[in-house]
């Protein structure tokens, strides 16, 4: 019951605030009248005591006292009128205790008619877990889709959203939300490469005018953003631009160390780059080769190497490596190698329903290969 006694408290501090100000405005009316008044008669007297001490003559004397009595009665008058306006004090008064009366009354009476006082404490993690009958990731991004179909200006929502709608392997859904998010929080280095990365996978690899404007708008929040600086070195190669890709995959080693996860990443695709442009054949890849431009994801020591790579830099260039080697293993099949590389990085990122859905994938695809086949039972042995 202490939750009533302080909306009582708080009830009568509201009151109060209203009764003051006019008190006050009637206490101060009445001491400013009553003073001018008695001023006025002691003047009077001071007068009369001065004619008889003979301190002045009696036309001084009369002249004062007709300008003290001239004051006097404008002062009386005053009071009078004054006095006339007292019903309209009298009605602020009923007012005022109309209000005192009146507000708890219907607060209370408004409260109990519509609110649920027997309810008890719902804490925000019991509403959140009674609110979720659908666990499922679809579930989960419909529930996001209907708040913010209702809050379509919650930036944190689309932003949260945005890679999940590319993990499912919704590309352009994942453009819009970037772009949404972008509008409303602003531009930032990982808000771009997300968008770059979503539209690169809306092409189908191809790296267009679009991702690479976003992928400079990365460079520009973040001059020494690696990821945007290789994205941007591939579409050079992909738009023929061959010397000058070759220079960027330079420019890019030479800002690294042997230290880095990503630098052999740079080289290969650095070799890559030379052997086009002397119009040589491409090295072939190596079954753990990483190449950038054709997408076929991390290796696994580069997907452990990865983890000295800040958060930001890790999740993008993991997340969107992964998602470009999936695409192609569903449009264009693949080898028992790469697929054995897709399902190894999902799993790495914590996603073991998609490598379980990937292996069941690999089995349709090789299905008339026996050994891929034994191959995936083993990597499916190894949870």
């Amino acid at each position: 019951m202490w939750i009533w006694a302080l909306f009582a408290g708080l009830t009568a501090v509201a009151v109060l605030f209203v009764l003051a100000p006019l008190a006050r405005t009637r206490a101060t009316a009445g001491s400013a009248e009553d003073g001018d008044v008695s001023v006025y008669r002691d003047q009077l007297a001071e007068v009369d005591r001065d004619r008889e001490a003979g301190l002045i003559r009696d036309a001084e004397a009369e002249a004062a006292r007709a300008e003290i009595s001239r004051r006097l009665l404008r002062a009386a008058r005053r009071d009078g009128e004054e006095a006339g306006r007292i019903p309209s004090f009298e009605r602020s008064r009923v007012v005022a205790v109309l209000v005192v009366v009146l507000v708890p009354v219907l607060a209370v009476g408004g409260y109990l008619k519509l609110g649920r006082p027997e309810m008890p404490d719902a804490p925000l993690t019991a509403r959140l877990a009674a609110g979720s009958g659908d666990r499922s990731i679809e579930g989960l991004v419909a529930r996001v889709e209907a708040h913010l179909a209702q809050n379509p200006e919650d930036a944190r929502g689309w932003e949260v959203i945005a890679p999940v709608y590319m993990r499912l392997g919704r590309a352009d859904d994942a453009v819009r939300a970037w772009k949404t998010t972008i509008r409303l929080a602003g531009s930032t280095e990982r808000r771009q490469i997300g968008l770059g990365e979503a539209l690169v996978a809306g092409a189908e690899g191809k790296i267009g005018a679009d991702a690479q404007a976003a992928f400079r708008d990365a460079l520009a929040a973040e001059p020494k953003s690696v990821l945007a600086r290789m994205y941007l070195a591939a579409a050079l190669g992909q738009d023929g631009k061959l010397a000058e890709s070759v220079d960027a995959w330079k420019a890019i080693a030479a800002s690294g160390t042997d230290a880095d996860p990503w630098m052999p990443v740079v080289r290969e695709e650095l070799a890559k780059a030379e052997a086009v442009a002397r119009g040589e054949p491409m090295p072939a890849p190596a079954a753990t080769d990483t190449p950038l431009a054709a997408a076929p994801g991390p290796t696994a020591e580069q997907m452990q190497a990865a983890g000295a790579m800040s958060a930001g830099d890790r999740s993008q260039m993991i997340a969107g490596m992964v998602a470009r080697l999936d695409e192609r293993l569903k449009t264009s099949g693949g080898t028992i190698e790469e697929w054995e590389r897709l399902i190894r990085a999902l799993r790495v990122m914590g996603r073991g329903d998609d490598a379980t859905a990937a292996i069941a994938r690999a089995r349709t695809a090789l299905a008339a290969d026996p050994a891929a086949a034994a191959r995936l039972d083993a990597l499916a042995a190894e949870k």
